[in-house]
């Protein structure tokens, strides 16, 4: 991880910064290649904290559990439990209703290694 993860954060009413640059967090995949995701948000539902990231240039949101780590790092876990998926689901439609995501779909599917990076383009 490098000191730009200082930057992911919850981002909700008390946020109060501008958000016009896209926030950007590379996933390294199973089979070594990295893959570029817009953070859209994290939000909490019962009591747990989740981030919905949408890999540029596609239309699938994928899902995780966000952890927060020391020294401003971070672990994404997988939804593996279908009925949490669903919730987690809905949640992030509600949450985010008010953006154009009429034709976004979601993975749950997606796996990937530990060596997540948030960067700015």
């Amino acid at each position: 991880m490098n000191d730009k993860n200082k930057d992911l954060h919850v981002h909700d009413e008390n946020c109060d910064h501008d958000h016009e640059e896209m926030e950007v967090i590379y996933l390294t995949l199973d089979d070594d290649s990295e893959l570029e995701c817009e953070v859209l948000g994290i939000f909490e539902v019962e009591d747990k904290e989740y981030i919905a990231l949408l890999p540029l240039e596609e239309e699938e949101v994928l899902l995780y559990e966000y952890v927060e780590l020391e020294d401003e790092e971070f672990d994404l876990l997988p939804i593996e439990d279908e009925d949490e998926f669903d919730l987690i689901s809905e949640a992030f439609y509600a949450l985010y209703s008010d953006e154009d995501l009429e034709e976004v779909e979601f993975d749950e599917d997606e796996e990937f290694e530990e060596d997540e990076e948030l960067g700015n383009d």
